[in-house]
């Protein structure tokens, strides 16, 4: 038997399959995972990589400059993820790593931590069993573009990166009120953030690094480093302004983690048009047709078409389009289900209005695996609706409406 001359498309249920259960993107992260870690038994590694479980457990990281309130975002995110939290303190006082005692010898010295070392400790800290599980939070890191390199070439790669900022001349007088917790090392502020607690009051202390001329030297390094991390993460960058109450702030930087970038998967337009008669669907929908080259389908149309074509579904069709009683919701399925499995639709994508109208039919399209994966509601008041509908005429010649 000779082969076909071209692969057959795949049938509709398949293509909705791989994009409700995310195939694309699992393939992906795991091609990912391959080509960062370069295990020697790729298959036990992938194997080991799907018990895990852990693809939308958060990886992200928080900057900005010097009081800018990353310390702030970051431990309102691991609250709200239940994610780990990694930043210099935590690095150097409150975990247990090979590389601990090696890097606070360079603080104890007043010596800059180098980058390398820096890097090997949050490797060391993000390959634990529950970083992997729950994700983290990086905060603070990347300071410059070297550090940015050398992460991503240990395989430590952000989904998010928010970068916090403000003039600095809000942040030099932020930075006056800030005040430090020894017990908890969270960060307070005597305007913006003072805790209600009266012993945590007593026992908060002011920052070793709180002068003008310090803050100022900081912000100056900071803002010749960023461009070069901004380089490196442009794509899943969002830059949010501090200088705004916590609340709209923390508010901005959960919408924007919770997103998803933009896929590279396959991706074929199944698109739905709801709304009153008048609302203009079959005006946007041609639009949307004329610009994507989706196939614009008008489920009345369909009909009168199938009846021109006297196919059998149009004969069955054509005495209540006569009679002008409803068309039968079976029949109307099944001359949709037809057209909308034809091989233009299956490869271009398609946008359908005038069905369903309804609940029951809205059942019916999905019990016949026809699924959007796109749905638009159009909604303007009455007064509206009734004015386009009275002003509307039909040209006797082409039966388009104007």
């Amino acid at each position: 038997m000779d082969a076909p001359a071209r692969p057959w498309p795949p049938p509709p249920p398949v293509g909705a399959y791989a994009e409700e259960r995310e195939l694309f993107r699992l393939l992906q992260n795991m091609l990912e995972e391959l080509l960062i870690h370069k295990p020697d038994d790729p298959i036990q590694y992938m194997i080991n990589h799907l018990k895990q479980n852990n693809d939308d457990a958060p990886r992200i990281c928080v900057l900005g400059p010097p009081a800018s309130g990353k310390t702030t975002v970051a431990m309102w995110l691991c609250k709200h993820f239940d994610a780990i939290r990694i930043s210099q303190e935590t690095l150097l006082f409150k975990e247990i790593l090979t590389l601990t005692k090696e890097a606070k010898a360079c603080k104890e010295r007043k010596q800059k931590i180098p980058n390398a070392l820096w890097a090997n400790l949050i490797q060391e800290r993000l390959s634990n069993v529950d970083c992997i599980k729950q994700g983290w939070i990086l905060e603070g890191f990347p300071e410059n573009q070297e550090q940015a390199w050398m992460l991503q070439s240990s395989g430590i790669i952000p989904r998010h990166v928010v970068v916090l900022y403000a003039p600095d001349t809000v942040l030099i007088e932020r930075n006056s009120g800030k005040r430090l917790d020894p017990f908890t090392e969270e960060v307070y502020h005597t305007t913006f953030n003072w805790p209600s607690d009266l012993l945590v009051q007593q026992r908060l202390v002011e920052p070793e690094d709180l002068s003008e001329q310090e803050i100022s030297k900081k912000l100056l390094e900071y803002h010749r480093n960023f461009p070069g991390v901004f380089q490196i993460y442009q794509k899943i960058l969002k830059s949010i302004n501090a200088d705004q109450p916590s609340v709209d702030v923390l508010s901005q930087v959960l919408t924007y983690v919770q997103t998803r970038h933009r896929s590279a998967a396959p991706f074929t337009p199944r698109i739905l048009f709801c709304g009153p008669p008048g609302s203009g669907k079959s005006l946007q929908a041609a639009l949307i047709a004329q610009k994507y080259g989706v196939v614009n389908i008008c489920c009345g149309q369909l009909l009168k078409e199938a009846v021109a074509d006297k196919t059998k579904l149009g004969e069955l069709v054509k005495p209540y389009i006569d009679s002008g009683y409803p068309v039968p919701d079976n029949l109307v399925m099944k001359i949709l289900a037809e057209r909308l499995n034809a091989l233009d639709c299956v490869t271009n994508g398609w946008v359908l209005y005038g069905f369903p109208r309804d609940v029951e039919q809205g059942e019916q399209l999905q019990k016949s695996h026809i699924i959007p994966n796109r749905v638009f509601f159009f909604n303007l008041p009455y007064e509206s609706i009734m004015e386009r509908l009275s002003q509307r005429r039909i040209d006797p010649v082409t039966g388009e409406r104007k």
